[in-house]
């Protein structure tokens, strides 16, 4: 019976990903120019996500700086989720929607990247960071769940939302996971040309 079940994860996983990737395919090739406009104009990207998302956003910052499969020049990355005292210096206020946002205001640029992760797209604290993002005339970067939420609502034309097309949390996470590899290795094929990686 666990196994069974074990094996349903696989095979789900395996077929979302299948699906989604002629959806998402275009979108991601947006989001990878964006990201490439924005670091080779000396551009910075901030990364933010609550719970399993702001792991990932570390892992996107670290992919950018530290490399992702292969060598390269460092690219301006930073995850907002990192700064402990920064994310709880609210805590016990209404100013907790703000997090994200202070740091955007703080960090961000005209030509900056916003990247925000999350799997309903309500999240107060990531709504608050895109407003700040566009603020300051950045382009903001949306990973979410089926319809995208408030997030997708709030987006400009110059912004890009990919929208994974389920609502089970661990499927959209595990895409969302697929889709920051996708990004990495693209920006890294425009930048260094394309090559086969050995396993």
């Amino acid at each position: 019976m666990l196994e069974q079940r074990i094996q349903q994860h696989f095979i789900d996983s395996a077929d979302l990903k299948y699906q989604a990737a002629q959806a998402l395919s275009h979108p991601i090739v947006a989001a990878v120019q964006a990201v490439l406009a924005c670091v080779t104009s000396g551009g910075k990207v901030l990364a933010c996500g609550n719970g399993p998302s702001a792991a990932e956003a570390q892992q996107f910052a670290a992919f950018c700086v530290a490399g992702f499969e292969r060598e390269r020049p460092e690219l301006a990355a930073l995850a907002l989720t990192a700064d402990s005292t920064l994310l709880t210096a609210a805590a016990g206020t209404s100013d907790v929607a703000q997090q994200f946002a202070r740091q955007v205001r703080a960090l961000g640029q005209a030509g900056d990247v916003l990247l925000a992760l999350s799997v309903t797209g309500n999240d107060a604290n990531l709504l608050s960071a895109a407003e700040a993002a566009h603020e300051r005339d950045m382009t903001v970067v949306v990973l979410t769940g089926r319809t995208g939420g408030k997030l997708a609502a709030m987006l400009r034309e110059t912004d890009v939302l990919i929208s994974v097309p389920h609502d089970r949390a661990a499927r959209v996470r595990e895409v969302h996971a697929l889709v920051l590899h996708c990004l990495s290795d693209g920006v890294d094929a425009q930048l260094l040309g394309e090559q086969e990686n050995p396993l």
